[in-house]
């Protein structure tokens, strides 16, 4: 009774997901595709999936010596601009008004975060993700309606969210034909037990929430960009353009990013040369030498995610160095934390899932780890 609860639960959710058109109806081909793909988070599966009852494989970290002092960070100047869409092509509500935002200069990563960065902070100070820990009931029952009962130990083990390629589809609409919910999936484990790193030392590290990348931040005496901060970045220097290249679109010319390139979900060409995750650093840069801040891999920001955030903002004044709005406001998860994230993935396409665009947001549950999420950090310029 409780998984047929939750499957009509969540039905309802994806359906009312869907009535969210974006601003322009030539962009009704997103209409499913900006929702379904990354508004997601281990609530929407966990009583639901079939889960994968292997054990859970031992610790398999590459237990590299490389510190964060091997990342190199660029010099990101201070400036005004418009942030949001400047195109209601593509874009959702979410994105709309442009509003003027003024950001102090900054030190940023040039890449994401490594699976060797990542293992160099476990190794120095055993922390274990969200993803490696078993789920914490009285932290989960508030994210779920009210009376749900507690389910079986084996339904709260760790784990984490996986994208699983598929060939057949029945419709846009019912995510879980690609993503599921997968036990003893996590950082060091990205698609599941018997999975392991060794040979993507250089691949952003996944399955990281906002908790992680918040911890790992702090080791390294950083902190998680801002969303103000993060668009800017990834403008490069460009004013009002639709990518971080410009206005050209990702399927013309030479590959930009890391996108899917053919039908998505059923068919990849490979023809940005990856079908999966890519190593960092495989595109041309933007303006401020900044990698990869198209594709690949989204990246969590500091902010809490408000639906009505930019709709709220004061067109007529300047926000500045903007951090966000108080918490969280999300309407088709009203329980649920959620942070912003940026940048599109590998799973993005035009037909589907155009996100590398500078301007895309979305929320993420800030306690979900995802095989195409991952993180940057930046660095306040010292007085």
């Amino acid at each position: 009774m409780l998984k047929q609860n939750i499957r009509i639960i969540l039905f309802t959710l994806l359906i009312s997901a869907c009535s969210e058109a974006p601003q322009n109806s030539e962009a009704s081909s997103n209409e499913h595709c900006q929702k379904a793909c990354c508004e997601n988070s281990r609530n929407q599966h966990l009583l639901d999936e079939s889960l994968n009852e292997s054990s859970i494989t031992g610790i398999d970290s590459l237990h590299c010596l490389y510190s964060d002092s091997t990342m190199k960070m660029v010099y990101i100047p201070e400036g005004k601009y418009m942030m949001g869409a400047s195109s209601p092509e593509m874009a959702l509500k979410r994105e709309f008004p442009q509003h003027q935002v003024k950001v102090n200069a900054f030190f940023m990563d040039i890449h994401e975060v490594t699976n060797a960065q990542f293992s160099a902070f476990v190794a120095a100070t055993g922390y274990k993700t969200i993803a490696e820990q078993e789920i914490d009931w009285d932290v989960l029952k508030k994210q779920l309606p009210e009376h749900t009962p507690k389910p079986g130990s084996d339904v709260l083990q760790p784990g984490s969210m996986v994208f699983i390629p598929t060939r057949e589809i029945y419709d846009l609409i019912d995510i879980s034909q690609w993503w599921r919910w997968t036990k003893g999936a996590d950082w060091q484990h990205p698609e599941g037990p018997g999975s392991s790193i060794r040979g993507k030392e250089e691949e952003p590290v996944v399955h990281i929430c906002y908790h992680d990348a918040l911890a790992y931040a702090k080791w390294c005496n950083k902190r998680l960009p801002t969303e103000a901060e993060w668009e800017w970045a990834a403008r490069g220097g460009l004013k009002n353009k639709i990518y971080p290249w410009g206005n050209l679109s990702v399927e013309k010319g030479a590959p930009k990013c890391n996108y899917w390139t053919g039908v998505f979900p059923t068919h990849n060409t490979k023809e940005d040369g990856y079908e999966g995750i890519a190593p960092i650093m495989q595109y041309e840069a933007n303006g401020y030498g900044l990698f990869d801040m198209a594709g690949n891999v989204w990246e969590i920001c500091s902010d809490w995610y408000d639906e009505n955030y930019y709709s709220a903002s004061n067109k007529d004044k300047t926000l500045d160095n903007p951090k966000g709005p108080q918490t969280w406001n999300y309407s088709l998860e009203p329980n649920d934390p959620k942070r912003v994230v940026r940048g599109g993935s590998f799973l993005c396409n035009d037909s589907y899932c155009s996100s590398y665009r500078v301007s895309a947001r979305m929320p993420n549950s800030q306690d979900t780890g995802m095989s195409h999420t991952g993180f940057r950090c930046v660095k306040d310029i010292a007085p």
